[in-house]
């Protein structure tokens, strides 16, 4: 495995349990000391255990030596960053191309390679062509097998997942059937759970996790617009939202309003999709809205904040609960808290945050002198409005009297919809939320 990241890290100890042997590579220094050392430099929930577990039965191994992890090895998967190029929306294929180079340089043997970033249509070929081109001595098949996995639910994900996709690349002299015979041979686990395994063809693999992930933002922006009608008409969200989810056609999933979607994927692969699809001459204009309708939310959430504050945030302290874009994370990519936080931050508000495991990594994009506390009520000491931003299940078990006694001011802006409106109410407090009266 290519890259000690989050997907090559949750893949890795994935594919472990199911038995095989894993090798990851990391060429960052300090991940690959935390990582021989039993520390694991991201928040997942039980991966720690199932890293340990897998590293002490020998089965998960961490190095830097590329040629030493191939040794034995009948498939390389690449799960490097493909963040978003700057000026273009294009998926940055730097490290993917690099990592194909390396692969094949290091290669003793004839070997099957897989793609487990996230990659635009015609990596694939592009890969496979690389790695000819350099060893035109050995024979590589080639493959794609996007991920799927949430964070804060990835290991539930990888090992009972909706589907498997699995692109091959069938030019070859065997038809890919060698390259076939391994992925299953990896994935025989889920087989036996009848997870489906959706075989098809390099690009159609590739594009298949692009169109899933703009389907979801898309669905997400969806339900923020409903909820800003809801307020417009006096409708409530959650039951426009459940009358929705019902649907089987619809589903229930990612039907919860907030202040705009983030995180590594949605973001990053829906500028890249646009980007493909009108190099494409096929634009694509739903994904190309959820795109802008998605950032303008952002700023519109500060704005929000800012009037229920009365209109000014100079000499207010804000407390703010949850940074990540999302609960059961540590990840801070494209989080909504920070478009929203500078606009505060620049109005004049002093800002008092706690999230449970993101602050270490909001440090760095957040102005300097925030301040960082120690829990929820510390962060709303004193504070003339509280804000939600992320939805972790601690904020939900506040007592409503004691977070009221903790503040100075009494307006709450529940970005989230983490508390009764009725409740909050009771307890004193300028209760506003999304999408509900």
């Amino acid at each position: 495995m290519v890259g000690g990241g989050y997907v090559g890290l949750v893949s890795g100890a994935c594919f472990a349990e199911f038995g095989a042997d894993v090798a990851i590579v990391e060429q960052d220094p300090k991940k690959l000391a935390a990582l021989n050392a039993g520390r694991i430099p991201i928040y997942e929930p039980g991966l720690d255990a199932l890293v340990t577990s897998n590293v002490d039965a020998g089965r998960l191994t961490f190095g830097d030596n590329l040629g030493a992890a191939m040794s034995n090895a009948d498939a390389v998967f690449i799960a490097v960053g493909t963040p978003t190029r700057r000026g273009d929306g294009h998926a940055d294929l730097t490290y993917v191309y690099a990592a194909a180079e390396e692969i094949a340089r290091a290669a003793r043997a004839d070997l099957l390679v897989v793609t487990k970033s996230t990659v635009p249509v015609g990596t694939g070929r592009e890969v496979a062509r690389i790695l000819r081109q350099t060893r035109p001595d050995l024979t590589f098949d080639v493959a794609s097998n996007p991920e799927f996995l949430r964070e804060g639910n990835a290991i539930d994900d990888f090992m009972r997942p909706d589907r498997v996709i699995v692109g091959i690349d069938r030019s070859g002299p065997d038809g890919g059937s060698r390259a076939q015979s391994l992925i299953e041979q990896l994935y025989r686990p889920l087989t036996a759970i009848q997870a489906p395994i959706v075989l098809t063809d390099l690009e159609t693999a590739e594009l298949t996790k692009y169109a899933a992930n703009a389907f979801l933002a898309m669905k997400v922006t969806f339900i923020n617009e409903m909820a800003d009608l809801c307020e417009k008409v006096g409708g409530n969200i959650h039951d426009v939202a459940r009358g929705m989810g019902l649907d089987q056609r619809i589903g229930s999933r990612f039907l919860s309003p907030g202040p705009g979607y983030g995180g590594s994927c949605f973001p990053k692969d829906t500028r890249a999709l646009t980007a493909i699809a009108q190099d494409a001459g096929a634009p694509t204009q739903l994904v190309e809205a959820t795109v802008a309708i998605n950032e303008a939310r952002k700023t519109g959430m500060a704005e929000r904040i800012i009037t229920q504050a009365g209109g000014t945030l100079e000499g207010k302290t804000v407390g703010i609960l949850g940074l990540t874009f999302k609960p059961d994370t540590d990840d801070m990519r494209e989080a909504a808290s920070l478009p929203i936080l500078a606009r505060l931050h620049e109005e004049g508000a002093t800002l008092q945050v706690f999230d449970p495991e993101g602050m270490d990594a909001a440090r760095a994009l957040l102005p300097e002198d925030v301040r960082y506390c120690t829990d929820a009520l510390s962060a709303a000491q004193n504070a003339d409005i509280v804000v939600v931003l992320t939805e972790w299940n601690i904020f939900r078990a506040l007592d409503p009297y004691r977070l009221r006694d903790a503040m100075r001011g009494n307006a709450i802006a529940d970005l989230r919809n983490i508390w009764s409106p009725d409740l909050m109410r009771e307890a004193g407090f300028d209760y506003r939320s999304i999408g509900r009266p």
